[in-house]
C-alpha cells in the first residue's frame, strides 16, 4: 500500500504538507503547499518544521502564508487500501510441517514447500 509523503526531516513521522525548494541562483529559500509530485532537489515538510524553518545567513527566505493542509486521499490510496484488505482476508495455506504429520510414515508423495508467495514443486 502506498504512504502518504512524509516529512523530509530526520526522525520526524508526520505527514508532508509543505514543500521546501531552495533557488541557489537568488539564495532564496521557498516554503510553498506540498508540490502534487516529490521531486529530487525538494524537500517535503510537515507544517511544525515548515513553519520553524529559517534560511541560511544571508539568505531570504519566501514562505506561504496561508494554512498548509494535507493532500487529500486519491483514488489509487483508496485501491491500495482495498487490495490490501483483501490480501488479508485471504485464508492461509496449511504450513509444509503440518502435511508432514498427517502423513503416514514410509508412504511418500509428492511434497510441497510455501514461502511468501513462491510455491517449491520437486520435480515428479
Amino acid at each position: 500500500m502506498r504512504s502518504p509523503r512524509r516529512c523530509s526531516r530526520n526522525g520526524c513521522p508526520r505527514q508532508a504538507v509543505a514543500t521546501l525548494t531552495y533557488v541557489y541562483t537568488e539564495s532564496t529559500a521557498v516554503v510553498g503547499p506540498l508540490s502534487a509530485f516529490a521531486e529530487p532537489h525538494t524537500y517535503d515538510l510537515c507544517e511544525p518544521h515548515a513553519r520553524s524553518l529559517t534560511a541560511p545567513r544571508g539568505w531570504e527566505l519566501v514562505r506561504h502564508e496561508g494554512e498548509f493542509t494535507p493532500p487529500p486521499p486519491t483514488s489509487d490510496d483508496l485501491l491500495a487500501l482495498a487490495e490490501a484488505v483483501r490480501e488479508a482476508a485471504r485464508p492461509v495455506a496449511p504450513r509444509p510441517d503440518e502435511h508432514e504429520q498427517k502423513k503416514t510414515p514410509g508412504q511418500p508423495g509428492p511434497q510441497t514447500g510455501r514461502r511468501g508467495h513462491l510455491r517449491v514443486i520437486p520435480p515428479a
